[in-house]
């Protein structure tokens, strides 16, 4: 029988699911004929966070990821501590590496009660801001990070919208995004929810990162509604185990090819003890996805 080239593709999705995923079986390459605006990266959480700086560039370079979002308290070591000179160093490795910084990942939350914790969280993701811009980050990652049963929910999201809007203003300033991730339980990850707290942060400068939940799914395991209410905000992306059937990847890439995206879609996935064989799967069938699967290609 003649091997047309949608079986040929159907089968090299097959079979690089196969060794990623135990058999389950990948998606056909997208309807799209050309690569989509957007980029392959990935988190540093849990698959890089070991790599020192000099390491997790090669890493990158050797498996086709084009940027990284740097998390802080791993070993690579972008924080705030770091003097001038340092972050103009690192700046230069990156840039030297070929390889972006597509963010910088905060643990700064906006969702507690007391004002003055709340108060701290600001200050610091500025602090955190003027270092992004220092590296050459054009991000920094915020997050909710949780609502309370005895409070309305509205309270909630107005307090950490009025924060994010002072914090969207000032990374502003220095040219950096402020980018709430829709992350947390007791319904902070609600799309809903992160759009009141847009609402309330009105400011231009108050994005989200998209993240993949599985409560972005209605009760038909659709992400068409909770798309429709972030879609203008959409400055990241952060996509887990998309060789595996629990989210409507392709629906999903499919939305961001329509709306033109051209920032990042980052993977945030566990660690796998063969990291740079796991990636090259990973990066794979991100192209299949996305119509921008060719052969031969850069990444060895």
């Amino acid at each position: 029988m003649a091997i047309t080239r949608r079986s040929f593709l159907g089968t090299a999705a097959a079979t690089t699911s196969i060794g990623l995923a135990g058999g389950v079986t990948a998606p056909a390459a997208a309807a799209n004929t050309s690569a989509p605006g957007y980029r392959l990266g990935m988190v540093t959480y849990n698959m890089g966070k070991d790599m020192e700086r000099p390491e997790l560039i090669k890493f990158c370079q050797k498996t086709g990821l084009s940027g990284v979002e740097l998390r802080t308290t791993h070993a690579h070591g972008v924080e705030i501590t770091l003097s001038p000179s340092e972050r103009k160093a690192v700046k230069q490795e990156f840039a030297d590496g070929g390889i972006e910084i597509a963010g910088l990942g905060s643990a700064f939350e906006f969702h507690s009660k007391d004002p003055d914790e709340v108060k701290a969280n600001v200050e610091g993701a500025k602090v955190f801001a003027q270092l992004a811009a220092d590296v050459g980050a054009p991000g920094i990652k915020l997050r909710p990070n949780g609502m309370f049963k005895d409070e309305e929910t509205d309270v909630t999201c107005a307090r950490i919208g009025k924060a994010w809007r002072e914090v969207a203003a000032a990374a502003g300033d220095v040219g950096v995004q402020a980018r709430m991730e829709v992350h947390g339980g007791s319904g902070s990850s609600l799309p809903a929810n992160i759009r009141k707290m847009i609402d309330y942060a009105d400011h231009p400068n108050a994005l989200v990162c998209w993240n993949s939940n599985r409560t972005d799914m209605d009760e038909n395991k659709s992400i068409a509604a909770s798309f429709e209410l972030l879609k203008d905000r959409i400055a990241l992306v952060h996509i887990t185990d998309i060789g595996v059937y629990q989210y409507p990847w392709q629906d999903l890439f499919d939305r961001l090819t329509g709306i033109d995206y051209t920032g990042y879609c980052l993977a945030e996935i566990q660690f796998n003890p063969d990291p740079e064989r796991f990636m090259k799967y990973y990066r794979t069938l991100f192209d299949l996805y996305t119509g921008g699967y060719q052969f031969p290609q850069d990444a060895s």
